[in-house]
């Protein structure tokens, strides 16, 4: 099994794993440099919600309290997703802007003058601490396809304030944030527990194994070329033979395959500054040293350890190179569908008309997985001829990752909003790998 976790959950979902019967075998880390922190900006949030503006939040969501309606019913009434709650919430609280709140006095009971006065004087007086920051600088931002500002056409460059904290308090937690930059993704390895030996278990049921020589990193030159080895062979040892300093080293024939896959993905932006900082690093010879050698029963001349030499080089980011899903891959195949504003969809329910601000694509899922990763995955633990099955089909990246392979594929999906991309995805896969398809 392999299960995508987020940073911050996947050891409950490791443990969920566990549960129902799995063992854990490793933990493989994405690595990606084009993941964008989502941080809050301390400084800012003390400046808009310090002193009278922090009792007048809370005096307008306190009465908001009492009018029985829940987060889920205003964000329906309003038409905004996610900014109800923040009207009948303590930790974060907020004042409905004048617009919002005529949208809500059909459903209101009889409004108060206190909190008619903070709905009227909300945009003039909510954020005056934040309003009177002083601008020291501009600087210029771009949306890009994985970062949207709402309300910013995403295909323009504008310039933003750069602001100086205004009360005192803000100064004093200037340039602190909440999060990190995003920049890796955990994959859990799982596998059932074993019935007997790896062994037994691979050839009773085809699964228990890694696939190490189909997932090597990069296509190795295939040619055999002789390295050194120190003989360590047992009759070196046994009296009346030449002893092992006479014996020396042996010659071994080795095929140059590629190197041994790692639990570690980068994308080529990573691999990059790896490089970059580690340069060039050649593999060469463990030094030799001598141990002499006693036994009870036998003896012989010393034990020489070291010697042996993989003749490789390269920077220290030699694992598998993958980036994130290009426009490219996560459309292709799907010529023949519309554009679509992009959006989260959960349980089946449309929530894309929410989401205006980013742009049209055919393939609006919001966590598309590139092919190339997902090829590399399946192809790691998944035996010839075998199946792989996604019970969290998406768009169908695995599914077109394991047809391309040659496996056979079974794809769950709870929201059928995404069927025709997956089933657009499959066909397009199946059409270059020369097979048929079903989709159900």
């Amino acid at each position: 099994m392999l299960s995508f976790g987020g940073t911050r959950t996947y050891h409950r979902v490791a443990v969920a794993i566990e549960d129902a019967g799995f063992e854990i075998r490793d933990n493989i880390a994405w690595l990606y440099g084009s993941g964008f922190p989502k941080s809050l900006d301390v400084s800012k949030a003390i400046d808009k919600g310090t002193g009278e503006n922090e009792k007048r939040r809370l005096e307008f969501v306190a009465w908001m309290k009492t009018t029985g309606l829940n987060a889920k019913e205003i964000n329906e009434i309003i038409g905004k997703a996610d900014v109800g709650s923040h009207y009948l919430r303590l930790d974060q609280p907020a004042i409905a802007t004048a617009d919002l709140f005529d949208k809500l006095r059909p459903y209101l009971p009889e409004v108060p003058e206190a909190i008619e006065r903070l709905v009227a004087e909300r945009t003039g007086i909510e954020w005056t601490a934040y309003k009177n920051r002083a601008v020291l600088g501009k600087k210029e931002w771009s949306n890009s396809e994985n970062h949207f500002t709402p309300g910013q056409d995403h295909t323009k460059r504008v310039n933003l304030d750069i602001t100086a904290p205004s009360t005192p308090e803000a100064q004093q937690w200037n340039g602190w944030g909440t999060a990190l930059k995003p920049a890796h993704e955990p994959i859990i390895v799982a596998r059932k527990p074993l019935e007997g030996t790896v062994a037994n278990n691979v050839l009773t049921h085809g699964t228990g194994a890694l696939n190490i020589d189909g997932s090597r990193i990069g296509t190795g030159t295939g040619e055999t070329r002789t390295v050194n080895y120190p003989d360590i062979r047992g009759d070196n040892f046994q009296q009346g033979k030449e002893s092992y300093s006479e014996r020396g080293t042996v010659q071994r024939e080795v095929v140059d395959k590629g190197r041994w896959p790692a639990n570690i993905i980068l994308d080529e932006h990573t691999a990059g500054l790896l490089d970059e900082q580690s340069g060039v690093s050649k593999s060469t010879p463990a030094p030799r040293r001598e141990v002499p050698y006693t036994s009870n029963s036998r003896s012989g001349g010393p034990m020489v350890f070291g010697g042996s030499n993989h003749n490789d080089s390269g920077g220290a980011s030699r694992f598998f190179y993958v980036a994130k899903a290009s426009k490219r891959d996560r459309n292709e195949g799907l010529e023949e569908l519309p554009f679509i504003k992009g959006g989260s969809l959960s349980g089946g329910e449309d929530k894309r008309s929410q989401t205006t601000n980013q742009p049209s694509r055919q393939n609006f899922h919001p966590t598309v997985k590139p092919t190339a990763l997902m090829e590399y995955l399946v192809k790691l633990v998944t035996p010839p001829n075998g199946t792989v099955l996604d019970p969290f089909t998406g768009s169908g990246s695995t599914g077109k990752a394991a047809i391309l392979n040659g496996f056979d594929f079974i794809g769950i999906e709870m929201t059928e909003d995404y069927l025709p991309i997956i089933d657009a995805r499959l066909k397009h896969a199946e059409a270059t790998y020369g097979s048929q398809i079903r989709v159900d």
